[in-house]
């Protein structure tokens, strides 16, 4: 593995400068932060990826203020009792997407906030207390217990929310195959766990949150 300092100077010299590099780049917010935001913040944000997935996103930004109507400001209590005639009122709204599966991933969803809610006071201290050296774990926790946040759509929430993660962008996978970490885009626990030893490696290193590494990474190929 080149170390990290190599692969950043890759992206300055494609991005032509320095300042030009670090415009780019995320920001993640600290644990303190995330664990002040309500949980109908982060259901809301979960509907969102969740409703993006193979979808036109600027469908689902134009539609966006209806759903928070239509699904009572994402209040997981509220969505967690709704009976089949609230469903089936969704299921003939116009103004939000109609899509079964998703509208009841939305509430199943919703059990699984209240379900981590009991257990760790909010669901928002739970993702704030997970350690970015094991940002997979969370991503194969919210892929297992919670519905339709497999694949990108995790990790897009958690970046949504400001959780420290890296994506695995195409170019992102370009890089960790070029390194040799994997030698394919990691979906197994094998390869992921080996993507998040170099990043961890690289943060290490640099000093830098992952959401920023990722992003560098992305920007030093063409």
């Amino acid at each position: 593995m080149d170390p990290f300092e190599r692969i950043y100077h890759r992206a300055v010299e494609r991005k032509g400068a320095a300042a030009a590099l670090d415009a780019l780049l995320p920001t993640c917010k600290s644990a303190d932060e995330l664990a002040a935001v309500p949980d109908d913040r982060y259901l809301s944000a979960m509907t969102r990826c969740v409703f993006q997935a193979g979808f036109v996103w600027r469908v689902v930004e134009a539609k966006w203020p209806h759903f928070e109507t239509a699904f009572d400001g994402f209040d997981p209590g509220r969505i967690a009792l709704m009976d089949d005639a609230a469903l089936d009122r969704l299921l003939a709204d116009p103004g939000i997407i109609r899509n079964g599966q998703k509208i009841e991933a939305t509430q199943r969803n919703a059990n699984f906030v209240l379900e981590i809610a009991r257990r760790h006071g909010s669901l928002a201290r739970f993702i704030a207390d997970w350690p970015v050296d094991d940002i997979v774990g969370l991503w194969a926790a919210l892929k297992t217990r919670a519905s339709r946040l497999g694949g990108s759509s995790g990790p897009l929430f958690l970046r949504t929310m400001g959780k420290d993660t890296f994506m695995l962008s195409r170019d992102v996978v370009r890089v960790l195959v070029d390194q040799g970490v994997v030698d394919k885009a990691p979906t197994s626990k094998r390869g992921l766990e080996a993507t998040q030893l170099a990043f961890n490696r690289w943060r290490s290193e640099s000093g830098r949150p992952l959401c920023q590494i990722s992003r560098i990474i992305a920007c030093s190929v063409d």
